[in-house]
């Protein structure tokens, strides 16, 4: 089969797509013929060797965690699902022809592979940091960087649990936050002015890492209400970085029932080939993104 790997720590510029052996399901798992991967900031950060302890790398490596597929081989101890079905989940090494995934669901009826390949970790990350960050229904969340997979699912999530959300973006992107319930307005001097005339905060989120924490501790009021995904520097300001990843199961579960109840949509904004992954880290990391990328085999 083709896979992306990389050797050895590093830019882009260090992914390959080669020829490798195809992965064989063990007890408990699924092999899929990937028919679409998520392309997550977790991705490029493992490449980079920023974030280990929760994936732990063995170099040469393979990329990516999230994919949908047609389930072709099943793990010993395996009920509920038959070869041929179509599911998303989370594996390892997804970026290829065919990978093993560990925790799985049926795709909802109406979504095509592309699409559901990019839910997996950004709805497990979105349900994760709310419960984190301790909001509750009638409280104000302020979300840097709403525009963005996570981002796209916290606003529609914490919209359908009756929390008001203001979320900041580029300019392109106001109209696109405001669809999915927010308040909006734009990075940029005054932000911080802008944000407070929409009334108080009782707890924010940031999702870009653009260097905002201070300022969303001083918007808040306590940085044990603020959490980041994007900022490896937060725990100096006091504010939790959450990087570890909670029940998928759980969160895939969720995902289902919201996109089948029509509560939860994220547009693909941009598809890749395997080919073209260093193009999709790069285009990744630069941020900006509306919705998902995801790379299709």
């Amino acid at each position: 089969m083709k896979q992306v790997i990389f050797a050895e720590f590093g830019g882009p510029d260090v992914l390959e797509l080669v020829d490798a052996e195809a992965p064989h399901p063990g007890p408990g798992q699924v092999r899929i013929a990937v028919r679409a991967a998520g392309v997550n900031p977790a991705d490029w950060r493992i490449r980079e060797g920023q974030i280990l302890g929760a994936h732990p790398v063995e170099l040469p490596s393979g990329v990516g965690l999230d994919a949908a597929g047609v389930v072709d081989e099943i793990g010993a101890g395996i009920d509920g699902v038959e070869i041929g079905d179509h599911v998303f989940g989370e594996g390892s090494s997804t970026y290829a022809e065919f990978a093993v995934l560990s925790v799985w669901a049926h795709m909802p009826e109406g979504l095509t592979f592309e699409e559901a390949a990019g839910y997996p970790s950004v709805v497990e990350t979105a349900l994760r940091i709310i419960g984190q960050v301790g909001v509750e229904p009638g409280q104000r969340l302020l979300v840097s960087g709403g525009a963005g997979g996570v981002g796209s699912a916290v606003l529609q999530i914490a919209r359908g649990r009756g929390i008001a959300v203001i979320a900041t973006g580029g300019a392109a992107n106001q109209d696109y936050l405001r669809s999915l319930g927010a308040v909006a307005t734009t990075y940029g001097e005054g932000w911080v002015e802008r944000v407070r005339q929409f009334g108080r905060v009782d707890a924010a989120l940031d999702l870009a890492g653009s260097g905002v924490i201070p300022e969303l501790v001083e918007l808040v009021g306590n940085p044990q209400k603020v959490v980041s995904i994007a900022d490896l520097s937060a725990p100096e300001f006091g504010v939790r970085f959450s990087g570890v990843a909670g029940s998928m199961s759980t969160a895939l579960a969720a995902a289902a029932e919201l996109i089948s109840e029509g509560n939860l949509h994220i547009p693909v904004e941009k598809s890749y080939t395997l080919a073209e992954a260093a193009a999709a880290h790069i285009d990744s990391r630069a941020g900006h993104t509306r919705g998902r990328r995801v790379i299709v085999i």
